[in-house]
């Protein structure tokens, strides 16, 4: 079950957002006042006009003199109402789609900037559902509020005052039955809330159904599980439905009551007029007075229980939205973070420790240094934390305990946005925009010029497959980037950090999508994406990174041990043993592998060199390094 907001942290946000605008707001319920008052006050001179016609013997000049003059103000009253009506419909137009737009995007805005591990644990479908969701609840309240709950205040307040006045039994009367009935309705439109939310609940767990099928579509097909999918959507389907139409039934129930009730007063006063009306108290006009504000009453109180249901309803859809705007980010800024300066890119974990949701221990103690622009490797079996290091230095997760820094700044005291700013990565898996091969590439930095673009995609060696496309760099790559292969996905994402020239580097298993032609191909680009930076390689082939300055050996949250190639295979253990693994059973020997032509850190014009310029055709110049970055 999904957490969720309070009627009263909705009805806080939705206000805020509707106060943003207060010329617009007193135009739409201002005019809106002025029309429903004018509705109270037109039945008065219809009385008027049916006391003259049933007093009067003869149709005498005076007579017809007095019915024509109201008959023109009824007139005059009846265009003044359609004027403000107008005039307060066009600004709730104007307010609403506002509000819906300012709503929407503040929505995105707080959820984009919750923590890596909020996404993981939410279906996609469901987030974009939510957002959807809070733009049309808060559209649905602010209908209701305007063309509802409004006019029956308005309404009830000035029917009451006129009837208090005409008798004041009639408008104790109407009073009594009107708390009682506006109670009644409440409470039961409250207790049904429950009812409300599960439904909404169901209807976020089938679109969460929905996309994760439709996201794993080939896995259907590859493990044949077409009917399997379709029982289980079939099942969340069903669920929804016994839900829904426990709903309805309820509303039905209740509307059966209110007509009911309905019956009761409209007998009540009109028993009593009948009284007054032998007494002299009341005239003919006053029972079609009486019948008029009940019409106008009972159409809205009709409309009442409806109102609140769809207004819950509302306060339903819109709860599991507030709940995540409400909610704290568990990785945010501190208040006054300074912004990450990176002069030469040393890397240091001390003593981290991190346990994954405060359960399972992943890192015990890890500490790591990395020299400036030096060129490490992180290798060891599955489990042993590699991903974990990578993630908590992109600050995906807060550590434990421990500190992790770069050029000596605690990267929990600097923004989120410039850490991330200094620092690319090539991951294993790229995931890629429905957008143009162009805008993917330039997402590496965004104010890059196409000249720049071209140039990245040529050194990734992207344009031997994008100048085969009809559109070459505006070709549109489909969702998650489907269109392109996996060595294509992986070439486009070397592009990507080519372009952003950041001082630090990780390869998260960069060359595994590629076939050995297309791996053959990008170690020079690979071996220009190093230049100059500091970089953190995660491999599963050994063979491929051989020639990193460093190799570290990982084992239980822990680095076991470091070393070059060589020296790791002479010390025998935990490496020595990973490697005969793979040269003996599974890669073959490794003189015959690509491997990462990495620069060595002993290269002293790399010594000298801590931010490059490019100097020759092969090395990029990709104009002014990201903020944060060295100058």
């Amino acid at each position: 079950m999904y957490e969720r907001a309070s009627i009263k942290s909705i009805l806080r946000l939705f206000w805020g957002f509707t106060a943003r605008h207060p010329v617009l707001l007193l135009l739409v319920f201002g005019g809106a006042c002025l029309v429903h008052l004018t509705e109270i006050i037109l039945p008065l001179y219809f009385k008027k006009l049916l006391d003259i016609v049933a007093g009067a013997d003869v149709a005498t000049p005076n007579v017809i003199e007095s019915l024509l003059a109201i008959l023109i103000t009824i007139s005059l009253l009846g265009l003044f109402g359609w004027f403000w009506r107008r005039i307060s419909h066009v600004a709730l137009t104007y307010s609403e789609a506002r509000g819906m737009a300012d709503l929407s995007t503040a929505a995105f805005s707080y959820m984009i900037g919750h923590s890596y591990d909020f996404f993981v644990h939410n279906f996609a479908g469901s987030l974009v559902r939510r957002v959807g969701r809070l733009a049309r609840s808060y559209e649905e309240f602010y209908d209701q509020v305007f063309f509802h709950l409004f006019p029956l205040t308005i309404s009830m307040v000035g029917i009451l005052i006129v009837l208090f006045n005409r008798h004041v039994f009639l408008g104790a009367a109407l009073s009594i039955w009107l708390a009682l009935f506006l109670t009644a309705e409440y409470l039961v439109t409250r207790w049904k809330q429950k009812y409300n939310e599960r439904k909404s609940a169901k209807d976020t767990e089938q679109t969460g159904v929905l996309a994760d099928i439709i996201t794993n579509e080939t896995n259907v097909k590859l493990f044949s599980g077409r009917r399997a999918e379709a029982a289980r959507f079939s099942k969340v389907t069903e669920e929804l439905r016994g839900a829904s139409v426990l709903s309805w039934n309820i509303d039905e129930a209740i509307r059966g009551v209110t007509g009911l009730l309905m019956l009761v007063i409209q007998f009540v006063l009109f028993f009593a007029a009948i009284k007054l009306w032998q007494r002299g108290v009341l005239t003919i006009g006053d029972f079609a007075l009486i019948q008029a504000y009940l019409l106008v009453l009972f159409e809205r109180l009709w409309n009442l229980g409806s109102t609140m249901r769809r207004m819950f309803e509302a306060f339903a859809d819109a709860a599991e939205t507030v709940a995540i705007m409400e909610k704290p980010y568990e990785v945010a800024d501190k208040p006054r973070a300074s912004t990450l300066v990176v002069k030469e890119g040393a890397i240091v974990f001390r003593n981290v420790t991190f346990n994954f949701k405060k359960t399972r221990r992943v890192l015990d103690g890890y500490s790591l240094s990395v020299l400036p622009r030096e060129k490490i490797a992180l290798v060891g079996p599955s489990g042993a934390g590699k991903s974990t290091v990578i993630k908590l230095l992109l600050r995906f997760y807060d550590i434990g305990s421990g500190m992790i820094s770069i050029d000596g700044q605690n990267i929990a005291h600097v923004t989120q946005e410039s850490l991330r700013d200094a620092i690319a990565v090539v991951p294993q898996d790229p995931i890629l925009f429905h957008r143009t091969l162009m805008d993917n590439i330039r997402y590496g930095r965004r104010d890059a010029t196409d000249t720049e673009v071209f140039e990245a995609a040529r050194l990734a060696h992207c344009t031997e497959f994008i100048e085969k496309f009809p559109e070459g760099y505006q070709t549109y790559v489909g969702e998650r980037g489907v269109r392109l292969s996996g060595g294509e996905r992986q070439r486009i994402a070397i592009a990507r950090a080519l372009l952003k020239n950041a001082p630090i580097l990780i390869l998260d298993e960069a060359t595994s999508s590629l076939d050995s032609e297309s791996e053959r191909l990008i170690q020079e680009a690979l071996a220009t994406l190093m230049k100059g930076k500091t970089t953190i390689v995660i491999a599963h082939r050994l063979s491929t990174i051989r020639s990193m300055d460093r190799i570290v050996v990982m084992e239980k949250g822990r680095v076991a041990t470091s070393g070059t190639h060589d020296e790791l295979i002479r010390a025998g253990g935990l490496y020595a043993e990973l490697w005969n693994i793979q040269a003996g059973g599974f890669v073959g020997v490794g003189e015959e592998e690509e491997t990462f032509a990495a620069p060595r850190l002993e290269d002293e014009a790399e010594r000298k060199d801590i931010s490059p310029s490019i100097s020759d055709d092969k090395t990029p110049s990709f104009g002014p390094k990201k903020r944060g970055s060295a100058a």
